[in-house]
């Protein structure tokens, strides 16, 4: 048994009726040569079972605590039911981009039962070209962005490998009330004895930033008054999904000619693509909006588990016409927001998160859920993460495609991932049934963005085909 952090807690006292705190990891398959043995849900149950010994967190079942008193526990090992939570799925004809998204988006519109280890694995055949998909739904509480490419890296071998290193792990026994009370006194006599270093730890924070020549824009100084937006409303329950594919190379051939990194050029693609819709939707983009950009401060590549980042405030300058207008205030941005979370230490919020009362946090978010719809945070969620380098493998099949994308937010109806691949960049957004008509409008306008960029910048604005992808939806 251990405990959640409070950071861990608070992405479950967020989830409510029609705000899933799950993400998202779905891994494109090509099976190797032609004529060979059908490979199907049973064989892909076996990969899963035989590597479960080395992906600890989806053995871990969520054990609540008597009365809320405390953070939840996570009991570590338990048995796995593999037929329920690797499931089949088969995409209607002809069986592409399109298809597999919309599948996608029925996936991610319902929540995990937390009665079981908070994940399910979808093996999704009738792609074109006898290719699969593997689409795992994991709950935000079990890993971020880090971990969750640190827990996939495990789950695909990166070479060939048998499947007779199965193992079958000791499951651990259901604890007790009386357990679980008294390791929830523990752990509060321990967090009071922290408070001291955390008071400190702040302090320390806000001494740097008084002390700092460096001054947040007024963007990011009203953190609580976002503008209004059309992605700002009570989300619905359902959910939308869609993905592109560009070549990484495109991607760092641009942002060498302009002298930034793939993070600003990937903010600058989602400032374009944001006003894009905002002139087609609201009418106008007056305003920058702003957006939460995950920032991790621990990159270890053995960590499997746990949430390790903090939210950091951009704007995103979806009022500026010039694509590289846009392209250099979002790295200026981008460059002041870093260096202020730097400077109020990257781990203020996590660490107090570990105070907060499960029950009025819970209900708290409860009540913002359907509260007038419009988030006073911010107006979006934005990440950016690199993902394997080395191509990955399902038993003796090739991944030849990864994408990602987190959970909304209450009252934030978009949200965009970018996950890098080998030498692709994988966009990919969930949307809810109100933001937009289609979510491909957002990965659309996301590569017409990269287009003008380019071609602003004085690259020829033809981008790479990427042969290994899926074809990109019409």
């Amino acid at each position: 048994m251990k405990r959640l952090t409070g950071w861990d807690a608070f992405l479950l006292y967020t989830e409510t009726p029609n705000v899933h705190m799950h993400t998202l990891k779905i891994a494109i398959v090509e099976i190797p040569g032609e004529g060979g043995r059908k490979f199907g849900i049973e064989d892909f149950r076996r990969v899963i079972g035989s590597r479960l010994h080395k992906l600890d967190p989806l053995r871990y079942q969520l054990v609540d605590i008597p009365l809320k008193f405390h953070h939840p526990m996570w009991r570590e090992h338990v048995e796995v039911d593999l037929d329920y939570h690797v499931r089949p799925l088969t995409l209607p004809a002809p069986g592409g981009r399109r298809e597999l998204d919309d599948a996608i988006g029925e996936i991610a519109g319902t929540p995990l039962d937390r009665r079981r280890p908070l994940w399910e694995m979808y093996f999704v055949d009738g792609l074109a070209d006898g290719r699969f998909a593997v689409v795992n739904k994991i709950h935000h509480a079990l890993a971020d962005g880090v971990a969750a490419a640190n827990l996939l890296a495990l789950g695909m071998s990166l070479g060939e490998q048998s499947l007779d290193d199965e193992q079958h792990p000791v499951t651990d026994p259901p604890p007790t009330k009386g357990e679980l009370a008294r390791a929830a006194w523990r752990d509060h006599m321990r967090h009071i004895a922290e408070i001291p270093a955390t008071i400190g730890y702040t302090a320390a924070g806000i001494n740097r930033v008084r002390r700092s020549t460096r001054r947040l824009a007024p963007d990011l100084t009203r953190p609580f008054t976002p503008p209004p937006s059309f992605m700002n409303h009570v989300l619905t329950p359902e959910r939308r999904f869609a993905t592109a594919s560009l070549s990484l190379a495109d991607a760092k051939e641009t942002k060498a000619a302009l002298g930034v990194s793939i993070n600003d050029l990937v903010l600058a693609m989602s400032a374009g693509a944001l006003r894009t819709l905002a002139l087609r939707y609201d009418g106008h983009a007056d305003n920058r909006l702003l957006a939460s950009v995950p920032v991790s401060f621990d990159f270890s590549s053995e960590r499997i588990s746990g949430n390790r980042f903090t939210g950091v405030m951009m704007p995103i300058p979806i009022d500026l016409a010039d694509p590289l207008e846009r392209v250099r205030q979002a790295h200026d941005d981008a460059i002041l927001a870093k260096e202020t979370n730097h400077l109020i230490g990257p781990e203020l919020v996590s660490r107090w998160s570990n105070y907060l009362p499960p029950a009025g946090i819970e209900a708290l978010f409860k009540k913002l859920s359907n509260q007038d719809g419009q988030n006073k945070v911010l107006n979006l969620n934005i990440s950016n993460v690199p993902g394997p380098r080395e191509p990955g493998r399902v038993g003796q099949a090739l991944v030849t495609e990864i994408y990602s994308v987190g959970p909304l937010t209450a009252g934030s109806g978009i949200n965009i991932t970018v996950w890098s691949y080998v030498d692709q960049l994988n966009i990919s957004v969930i949307t809810d049934l109100a933001s937009v008509r289609d979510a491909h409008e957002v990965t659309s306008a996301m590569v017409a963005e990269l287009e003008d960029i380019r071609r602003a910048a004085g690259i020829t604005a033809a981008l790479t085909p990427i042969p290994t992808a899926l074809p990109p939806v019409d």
